[in-house]
């Protein structure tokens, strides 16, 4: 049976993207007979909003989205992340880093590049696929006993998979996406991505691998801009024994200045059309429109 999911981070409202996103995978899950999903990826407490989640499931049922209950908050399972950090860190796949984004950016800038500007205009070897600073490992080199010293001290640290070796010990891994087919995962270019942190326990690539196998998610559709997380997904999958589903990333929805849509974005949120006096169908139509722009 097919099973598709939408799963929004309560930081904002709605905006075109989401709708599109959203309305694909209930469509198709509706067309074939399957089970849609919602999930609110609330881990980010620092930013996630109660009000922005009340507001994202008003705006999906006036869209007429149905989906099943209950919904899955990812603040309601950390054990469940943690347990998955903890098999990871059993097979030694997983180290502590102590560096800020500062200490990483000094890294960078020794090495002999030093970038001009802001971390989106990093030259390529620098810059990780998903718009950030490339992890360049300076932890992965440290003694267990150095780490075990600086936890024990209670030094402030992040946990991040040791992609390498993961990488070495698991082979050849491919995953499907239905425009670009059998897709062989390389998940190198992420650099050494972060699995938890003290202030958020779990990161986006952990939890939304354990998730999508927990509640057999077999299509993930979801914008292009996450294809390249998908390679890290795939490793995640491997170490922790997952199944691998199906992938369609669709284009992005771009503004008038070919930039993708964003929660500031006022305008085009779905609360703002709502107010205009757009109807469901309208709405859909009016992200149809921009998606083939």
């Amino acid at each position: 049976m097919l099973v598709t999911r939408f799963a929004p981070s309560p930081t904002g409202h709605l905006h075109l993207g989401h709708v599109w996103s959203a309305w694909q995978a209930w469509r198709r899950a509706r067309d074939e007979g399957g089970r849609f999903l919602l999930r609110i990826e609330d881990i980010d407490a620092g930013r996630c909003r109660p009000e922005y989640e009340a507001a994202i499931l008003d705006d999906l049922a006036w869209l007429g989205l149905e989906w099943e209950r209950p919904v899955l908050r990812q603040s309601d399972h950390l054990d469940r992340y943690g347990a998955a950090l903890a098999t990871i860190r059993e097979q030694g796949l997983a180290y502590p880093c102590f560096c800020t984004r500062a200490d990483i950016r000094r890294e960078i800038e020794a090495a002999g590049a030093a970038p001009h500007g802001p971390p989106d205009d990093l030259p390529g070897n620098q810059q990780d696929p998903m718009g950030g600073l490339r992890y360049p490992g300076t932890c992965r080199g440290l003694s267990a006993a150095e780490r075990q010293a600086r936890i024990g001290r209670g030094d402030a640290h992040a946990w991040r998979l040791d992609a390498a070796a993961a990488a070495a010990r698991f082979g050849a891994l491919t995953w499907r996406d239905e425009e670009a087919g059998a897709v062989a995962a390389d998940p190198a270019p992420s650099g050494d991505v972060v699995l938890a942190r003290k202030d958020v326990p779990t990161s986006y690539h952990l939890a939304v691998t354990v998730d999508d196998a927990r509640q057999g998610v077999t299509l993930v559709v979801r914008g292009a801009d996450l294809f390249a997380a998908t390679h890290v997904h795939r490793l995640l999958q491997a170490i922790l024994g997952l199944p691998a589903p199906l992938y369609c990333h669709h284009p992005l929805l771009l503004d008038a200045e070919g930039k993708r849509f964003a929660k500031r974005d006022r305008s085009l949120t779905l609360r703002a059309l709502r107010e205009e006096g757009l109807s469901p169908a309208e709405v859909i139509a009016l992200a149809e429109n921009w998606r083939s722009r």
